[in-house]
């Protein structure tokens, strides 16, 4: 008998309980601009998700744009200003992001509707999906048009998915009187997760997962509870690209979300191994 059948058989009776655990929840997954470089990578990825519902797995993509939007700033010669990580954007910074976001939000669901009809696109301001306030930078500093999530309305993406589609949510949105909002799609995806009452919460990243100690990588945490996070967050050791990440884990987690997960996207499959297997890749977060 081939050995290599044989190995395939035993992953799948693996999965077998956590296909049935998962079955029929909402896993809400944020697809960073930086995984997006990479056409194979984004092929691998789109084919796990579109595994995942085949099999019963509701999930809900949140993507965000950052370095194609850098990108087309440069091509149009306009400055990019980073505070304290975020972008600032001013009205023609904001019609860069607005195109862009609506840009890669077509890219990825036309990519996931090569295999179907199951993928919808939708922005924060659909619907009044995602009310946002203004936000400042944590030194004070005016971001502009930059907004921080007050609200998400989860009545559009549960009708799309008890209609049976798979939504991809481009993180805009809007405050009380109609301005559009660039808001950071970490921080959008760990709202709209808290909103849907998701199962999971999982970020694909371009590291291997939370490092206790940035300077040392073998520390990568494989399991970690959101009070410790809560003390790196207050301890300022972690990398500024990560702190939207572990801010919105330890939200999500704190308003029900079962578990987090900080995955390495760059590695094969990882959403799958993270889910389906007895081992998982990279950082999982619950509740302590």
């Amino acid at each position: 008998m081939n050995t290599t059948l044989i190995e395939k058989a035993r992953t799948l009776t693996e999965a077998l309980p956590y296909i049935k655990r998962w079955s029929g929840r909402t896993v809400v997954i944020k697809y960073g601009g930086n995984a997006m470089q990479d056409p194979g990578r984004i092929r691998s990825f789109v084919g796990d998700v579109v595994l995942m519902h085949h099999i019963g797995i509701r999930p809900v993509i949140v993507h965000g744009a950052g370095p194609q939007i850098s990108e087309m700033l440069s091509r149009l010669q306009h400055e990019t200003r980073f505070v304290d990580g975020y972008r600032v954007t001013g009205e023609a910074e904001l019609d860069v992001v607005r195109m862009v976001l609506q840009k890669t939000n077509k890219e990825l669901v036309s990519l996931v509707n090569g295999h179907g009809d199951l993928a919808v696109g939708i922005s924060g301001e659909d619907g009044n999906l995602i009310r946002a306030r203004r936000m400042s930078a944590p030194s004070g500093a005016d971001l502009g048009l930059v907004g921080v999530v007050e609200r998400v309305d989860p009545r559009v993406l549960n009708e799309l998915l008890a209609a049976g589609f798979l939504p991809v949510v481009a993180p805009m949105g809007l405050d009380p009187d109609g301005q559009a909002l660039n808001i950071n799609a970490d921080l959008t995806a760990g709202a709209v997760a808290a909103a849907l009452g998701a199962a999971k919460l999982v970020y694909l990243t371009d590291v291997e997962g939370l490092y206790e100690d940035l300077s040392d990588a073998g520390s990568v945490l494989s399991r970690v509870g959101t009070a410790q996070l809560r003390e790196l967050l207050a301890g300022g050791s972690l990398s500024a690209g990560m702190i939207p990440k572990v801010t919105s884990c330890v939200e999500a987690v704190e308003a029900g979300v079962e578990r987090a997960h900080i995955l390495d996207g760059r590695v094969e499959h990882a959403l799958l191994l993270e889910i389906f297997t007895d081992r998982g890749v990279g950082t999982m977060v619950e509740a302590s």
